[in-house]
């Protein structure tokens, strides 16, 4: 491994898939511009003190020395003789953002405790560890994630956050020395230490990957700045994490090896703007090794071939770390990328400064119709706990969204929550909503029902197998207009509000066909008597999973990669050119390689409903009152179940799509809350929302019967802007 700011790129050699698309050197303009870059991140705050960086080798230094007593005591509890009592060790190791050397001041440190076969998990790490430091007065809001899809301890330690995971290896001793690169450290090992265990061999790889480490880290700085900013930073709502964010620049690196920052920066979104996904990003070929796991291979692995947006890391086992990528985030990035490569054109004819491209998005004034999902609890442990749940399947709600609307309605997640103060414990959660931009066929008057969607969202939150009276989910939906004002900064709503998404962001327009006023409300007028005779739409449920030239990147990968007995149609490979100097679409920089994939049906079944939880009738909540039958179909789950995964730091385990037929429902039964959508296009206006007060109809068996109170439904109105240039 190269120091920092060396070079890893030996004389006439190159690291990666493929040789570089350019090995120019920094002319002095780039020089100029990486200095502007380096004085932005330092104005930004991205470096911590020499003080800040001395506190944190000292807790890692105390936290080693910690795991070293707990092993020994448990060895001893265990029985074992002095002599291996006093060789039992442990050993900590970090990975991350802080291995990286890219942590900003206050960032949590990723840590990895390895320690001998006889030290358990549950047992030992999660019972005597977790025992011990419980009882340190160094160490505060100690939270343990037993059932997590990785298993983690988190704590302050002397103020310093840590995330630590465990991983007992096959060895009796822990040597000093250990080298957890090797593939040898994950022989007769159960998954979870696997998982744990990736992530420091996944970090070590990528240092040994790129051809120069200092421009590296700089490069990758300004991206998870940026990516924070614009909002497409978090791999549990969809986008991308910190180890999926380091991936890209790494091939960035790879692509350019003798690139100051500025020019990675450029180069990073010229590059993944013409990116045709699903093209794997890889830094190497993948291995199939010798120890059988499982590893990334859409052509064995049908569950593979969905992955919208494969990143594979580049330790084996060799897996997509962007699985949670739904079609609304991807589409969200890929604007960004596009308006990221517009912004860094600008900078380089020094029309702009890198303040342009860091701009953050103003996610609140960048829609008009937002879902807006509250949660609460009533102890500081009780929202730990169930906030990490809520957010593990805030991602399920994207999909399920996109399925029943058959992709036209699109979510737009921000990536984190907000607390009104006056309110403790309370959470809140907000989704963009918009129709696809590039929907050339809106169906005019086409509704989309997704009530049952909603419930159908929070009956797999209330799944949560620590569930408590006390917690609770409710999702409504909110005009820009009706956003609270404690998500914005000190509380002040904006007084000039930016054009909407659909208008501020360039080459993007809706379907222009506007309906003449009579026929508009003509449908308006029928749509209206439908609802008040209780008559709602049915919800979609099949799923199509479609994926047209999907071509794995590099030649060497196809000659590496895959065995000779498949079944390959492998085109011949093209010469790479400099991206810099032409805009053509990026085929893969190697052999081409199609498959198309099967659509997966629904299934109908009469089994019961998932149960519901109780409802607290004197809070909030509101009582799902709807009767009918659901049978939820679970395939492809990747090491989790339904029930009892909590989230952990930035990462969820990847889960499927529940398909789901009703029967039919009693709208007079529906609970209040509950989302109507319509695509209907009138006057010109775009998106407008206007609730509807339904009376249900008195059957003919019955007609004095009593007729429930009816929440108002809400009905989204989707209407087209003129299209540009028109």
């Amino acid at each position: 491994m190269g120091s920092p700011g060396s070079n890893n790129l030996p004389s006439g050699a190159h690291i990666g898939l493929s040789g570089p698309i350019s090995t120019g050197g920094p002319t002095e303009f780039d020089v100029i511009k990486t200095r502007d870059l380096e004085k932005f991140l330092a104005d930004a705050g991205l470096y911590e003190s020499h003080e800040e960086a001395i506190k944190r080798e000292e807790v890692l230094g105390r936290l080693d020395q910690i795991v070293k007593t707990w092993v020994k005591n448990i060895s001893r509890a265990k029985g074992f003789n002095e002599q291996m009592v006093h060789e039992a060790n442990a050993k900590i190791f970090t990975f991350g953002s802080y291995r990286l050397g890219v942590h900003s001041p206050g960032a949590d440190i990723d840590t990895l405790c390895v320690g001998p076969k006889h030290a358990t998990r549950n047992e030992d790490f999660f019972g005597e560890l977790y025992r011990m430091l419980s009882e340190m007065p160094d160490v505060q809001e100690l939270h343990p994630v037993p059932d997590a899809h990785v298993p983690v301890m988190k704590f302050k330690f002397n103020g310093v956050s840590i995330d630590l995971l465990y991983a007992n290896v096959s060895l009796w001793v822990i040597p000093e020395d250990l080298d957890v690169s090797q593939d040898s450290i994950l022989q007769n090992v159960d998954d979870q230490t696997v998982r744990s265990l990736n992530g420091c061999r996944v970090t070590d790889q990528i240092l040994r990957l790129v051809p120069n480490i200092q421009n590296f880290r700089t490069a990758l700085r300004s991206m998870r700045l940026w990516a924070k900013r614009r909002g497409v930073y978090s791999n549990v709502t969809g986008f991308l994490g910190g180890i999926n964010w380091a991936l890209l620049v790494a091939r960035i690196c790879q692509l350019y090896p003798n690139a100051l920052a500025s020019m990675l920066v450029s180069r990073f979104f010229r590059v993944y703007n013409l990116w045709r996904w699903p093209n794997p990003v890889m830094l190497c070929p993948i291995e199939e090794g010798s120890l059988g796991l499982s590893f990334w291979d859409p052509r064995r692995n049908y569950k593979d071939r969905s992955h919208l947006m494969p990143i594979i890391t580049p330790a084996y086992p060799c897996m997509n770390s962007s699985y949670n990528v739904s079609n609304s985030t991807l589409r969200v990035m890929m604007e960004e990328f596009r308006r990221g490569n517009e912004k860094c054109e600008t900078i380089e004819s020094n029309k702009s400064s890198w303040d342009a491209l860091f701009e953050p998005f103003a996610f609140f004034e960048a829609y008009k119709n937002y879902l807006q999902i509250d949660i609460a609890s009533e102890t500081d442990e009780d929202s730990r706990n169930w906030k990490g749940w809520v957010e593990s399947r805030m991602r399920l709600l994207t999909l399920k969204i996109e399925r029943d609307t058959n992709g036209v309605l699109q979510c737009h997640p921000h990536p984190g929550e907000f607390s009104d103060k006056s309110k403790p414990f309370h959470h809140s959660y907000f989704m963009g909503l918009r129709r696809k931009l590039d929907d050339t066929n809106p169906q005019e008057g086409k509704q989309f029902d997704i009530r049952m969607t909603v419930e159908d969202f929070k009956r797999d939150v209330y799944a949560y197998s620590f569930w408590k009276l006390t917690m609770w989910i409710h999702v409504r939906h909110v005009k820009r207009k009706d956003i609270p004002n404690f998500v914005f900064p000190c509380g002040i709503r904006p007084s000039h509000p930016v054009k909407s998404v659909n208008e501020s962001r360039s080459s993007l327009s809706l379907a222009s066909n506007t309906p003449q006023a009579d026929t508009a409300m003509s449908r308006k007028k029928r749509r209206q008597d439908e609802v008040a005779k209780g008559v709602g739409l049915s919800v979609s449920s099949s799923m199509s999973i479609c994926s047209s030239d999907a071509t794995l990147l590099d030649e060497t990968m196809s000659r590496k990669q895959f065995k000779p007995d498949f079944d390959d149609t492998l085109n011949n490979p093209k010469n790479s050119e400099d991206i810099s100097d032409n805009h053509h679409e990026i085929i893969g920089l190697g052999v081409s390689m199609s498959f198309v994939l099967p659509s997966i049906s629904s299934v109908a079944s009469s089994d019961s409903l998932a149960r519901e939880k109780p409802v607290n009738s004197q809070s909030s909540r509101q009582t799902v009152g709807q009767e009918g039958s659901m049978k939820i179909i679970n395939e492809n789950v990747e090491g989790m179940e339904l029930k009892g995964e909590v989230q952990h730091h930035g990462e969820t385990e990847e889960t499927t799509l529940l398909e789901f037929i009703t029967e039919k429902q009693d709208v007079g039964a529906v609970a209040a809350g509950n989302i109507f959508f319509s695509t209907n296009q009138q006057n010109g206006d775009s998106e407008e929302l206007e609730p509807l007060e339904l009376t249900a109809t008195p059957t003919t068996e019955s007609p004095s019967a009593s007729v429930p109170v009816q929440k108002p439904l809400i009905r989204f109105s989707f209407t087209s802007l003129a299209k540009a240039g028109n």
